[in-house]
């Protein structure tokens, strides 16, 4: 675990000004580790590290996507629920210019640009999570119902177990 001070991001702020509760988590960013390694460094379930996902429709409408660390996204039936063709990620260039974050450090909250968020639903069910605060190697720990609130996603069921 780095023993560095935790950033002062535009999620942390975010979070502030929301009067969240939360607790900071930095650990040594591994490039394409992804939430296995963040997991594994903050000694806690995969399942319970929530990547935050910049995706987009056939318009290239950005929109965000909660997902558990150990499941992926069904973008077939995302794209069924929410009514259009199809979803697909972004590129890295377009997901750092909608959030303000870069790939790998992307936070749902404090982002550039507001998105449409899109919560797989069973994440409620976790007493705690464990998110990205807005930098590489910095998660925050946050009740599941905070999330909710500060951001007022829509709850989906497209989660499926990674291949």
């Amino acid at each position: 675990m780095s023993k560095e001070k935790a950033p002062v991001t535009a999620a942390i702020r975010e979070l502030r000004a929301h009067k969240v509760e939360f607790t900071d988590h930095l650990y040594d960013y591994e490039e394409k580790g992804g939430t296995a390694v963040s997991a594994r460094e903050l000694g806690v379930p995969e399942h319970a590290v929530v990547k935050t996902l910049v995706m987009e429709d056939e318009d290239r409408n950005p929109l965000i996507v909660l997902m558990h660390g150990d499941l992926k996204v069904s973008t077939r039936e995302l794209a069924r629920i929410i009514g259009v063709k199809t979803i697909a990620p972004c590129n890295p260039d377009n997901a750092n210019r909608h959030s303000g974050y870069m790939v790998g450090g992307t936070s749902p909250f404090g982002t550039r640009k507001i998105m449409p968020v899109y919560m797989e639903e069973t994440i409620l069910g976790l007493p705690k999570i464990y998110i990205n605060g807005g930098k590489r190697g910095y998660l925050v720990g946050v009740a599941p119902s905070e999330v909710v609130r500060v951001l007022g996603p829509k709850m989906v069921k497209v989660g499926i177990k990674e291949t």
